[in-house]
């Protein structure tokens, strides 16, 4: 865990995400809109892989970031809070909902997606990124980058740079 904050505006979490470049990434994209960072085990490479370290640049050293082992720790991590799920299998917009600050944004793995017992549990916190044709889904950077700036957007608060 890195650069803590009280309260960061929102969550993004990563359940067991296999690529280093990807999560590195979405670590970027947290940096820059004052987003905490979750990773849940297991993981498929090293927090100190240099792969993650070069994707998220000089950056990494101002995320705010945190490893849990498992779904349940996470959500014993951040009790109370709104989760909305990821998956390309949701019938709802991410468009579709208005996000508060402190909402946790939980993708699942690039090869698996979420769980389906994850976003089955609560239905009405599935959500989907609207595409067409034969695209069935996004890079996981990508996927987390449009939907947090949704977010942001919604939220009519972008951070100013230091």
């Amino acid at each position: 865990m890195n650069v803590a904050h009280d309260q960061p505006r929102l969550h993004v979490a990563l359940y067991q995400p296999q690529i280093p470049h990807n999560t590195g990434n979405v670590g970027r994209t947290c940096v820059a809109v004052d987003a905490k960072l979750w990773l849940v085990r297991p993981l498929a490479f090293r927090l100190d892989d240099q792969r993650l370290r070069r994707a998220g640049l000089d950056y990494w050293q101002h995320l705010d970031w945190e490893a849990v082992d498992d779904w349940l720790a996470l959500q014993q991590r951040l009790p109370r809070r709104r989760y909305w799920c990821f998956t390309k299998h949701a019938e709802r917009s991410h468009f579709d909902v208005a996000y508060r600050e402190g909402d946790v944004l939980l993708f699942g793995s690039e090869t698996q997606g979420l769980p389906a017992a994850i976003w089955q549990a609560t239905p009405e916190t599935a959500l989907r990124i609207p595409m067409r044709g034969p695209v069935r889904s996004l890079n996981l950077s990508n996927a987390v980058a449009v939907a947090v700036y949704e977010a942001i957007r919604q939220l009519q608060r972008i951070p100013d740079a230091p």
